[in-house]
């Protein structure tokens, strides 16, 4: 199967968005030790969070759900990352099947929730602190001027991925293939763009060099280009360099005051001082390849995300466990408990507010490491992007799954 994994980097990873500062002084990348998955099991029946807060959630979860069971259904491959603890593939997809069977016949909220902890065991994230603090953070699908051909106006490129680039067959990245034959690292980002070692493999054109850096950070991005025609990219591969923050970066130069660090200050900065660019870019040696495509944006399981209803986490696997354990289950059903921003009717401000809901687990995040990172997709546009860029907030995640006895008295 070809490799249709994209990367979605946090929006805030990249911004280190801002009311105040006191989460850049934590860790959430903590690594977990060795053998350890991010989830266990609740048995306190205390611990399971309310679900009733999330019943009249507006989102569109059965079209996320139908994604993940389309790629359990009819990827083979999906088998090879099962078990997950206790958890078999089998159980995964029959977990999706009840719970979207729960969404249609319960009319209450109270109903939602009695039958849920009735049918499900709910597993815990672990978090960064092996408390259960995860930072979420939110990405998008922005939308930029692009040009099919260079210009002096469109001269920012995004190219295809090279053939050269080294792979495993779990997408891992190796290096780069010599004309000897060797496996090198693969080219930083600063040697692409100052010399010419991709030329002939660029796909697209921008006229702005950091909506060409968000891009990346997104993974993918819808652009309009100049006959009004939209065209769809998304990731391709990566470089397998190293991912680092461009909002940390300027606000540990003090370029930018920690508490005031947010995609339009960082906008602001930027064209008050261009020269800047060549400094602070190049510090992200992690490049983006990319590749046209139709339906999405995607997610690492091959299926569109949705918005609200898809959540990336990290799913690297622990090389001290079995080859198919993983940090967070992919496709699997998840519910979140943060806050989220949302823009206020009456003056347009951006506001945070706790949120509950459900969400598919449907994606990866180059930035997005270990238990104590989630990311929540927002969607396509100007609006998405904005409030992506103001996502940043603690909260809990947790996974549930249907009990396995009612599994076997259905047999």
């Amino acid at each position: 199967m070809p490799d249709r994994k994209i990367i979605c980097l946090a929006m805030a990873c990249l911004l280190l968005q801002g009311c105040s500062s006191w989460w850049l002084r934590k860790d959430y990348s903590n690594p977990l030790p060795a053998g350890q998955v991010a989830l266990r099991k609740i048995t306190d029946p205390a611990r399971i969070p309310d679900f009733r807060r999330a019943f009249n959630n507006p989102h569109k979860l059965v079209a996320s759900i139908d994604h993940s069971l389309t790629y359990f259904n009819e990827h083979p491959s999906s088998q090879a990352y099962f078990p997950y603890l206790d958890v078999g593939h089998s159980r995964a997809v029959k977990s999706l099947e009840r719970f979207k069977r729960l969404l249609a016949e319960c009319s209450t909220a109270d109903e939602f929730h009695r039958r849920l902890v009735e049918d499900f065991d709910v597993y815990e994230s672990v978090g960064c602190d092996d408390r259960g603090t995860v930072l979420f953070t939110g990405y998008c699908t922005p939308i930029y001027e692009a040009s099919l051909t260079p210009s002096i106006e469109f001269k920012y490129p995004l190219y295809k991925l090279p053939p050269d680039l080294v792979k495993r067959s779990d997408g891992v990245v190796l290096g780069r293939k010599t004309a000897a034959g060797d496996i090198v690292p693969y080219y930083t980002r600063l040697q692409i763009e100052q010399g010419e070692r991709l030329k002939g493999l660029e796909l697209v054109y921008l006229r702005d060099r950091l909506e060409a850096f968000l891009v990346h950070v997104q993974g993918s991005a819808l652009l309009r280009l100049r006959d009004g025609k939209m065209m769809e990219v998304g990731y391709a591969g990566k470089n397998g360099r190293s991912y680092s923050s461009l909002g940390r970066m300027l606000g540990d130069d003090r370029k930018i005051h920690r508490d005031r660090v947010s995609l339009t200050t960082i906008k602001e900065y930027f064209r008050a001082n261009p020269q800047d660019l060549d400094t602070y870019l190049p510090r992200n040696e992690s490049y983006i390849f990319f590749r046209e495509t139709q339906g999405g944006p995607f997610g690492s399981l091959g299926r569109q995300v949705t918005a609200y209803c898809s959540i990336a986490t990290d799913k690297n696997k622990d090389p001290s466990m079995s080859e198919t354990a993983e940090i967070y289950p992919r496709g699997c059903l998840a519910f979140v408990e943060t806050k989220l921003p949302s823009i206020a009717r009456s003056d347009g401000r951006v506001e945070k507010r706790p949120y509950s809901g459900f969400a598919l687990d449907q994606d990866t995040g180059g930035a997005i490491r270990s238990a104590g990172r989630c990311d929540i997709y927002l969607g396509t546009g100007r609006v998405a992007e904005l409030l992506a860029g103001h996502t940043v907030a603690e909260g809990r995640l947790y996974y549930l799954f249907i009990k396995r006895e009612l599994i076997q008295r259905e047999l």
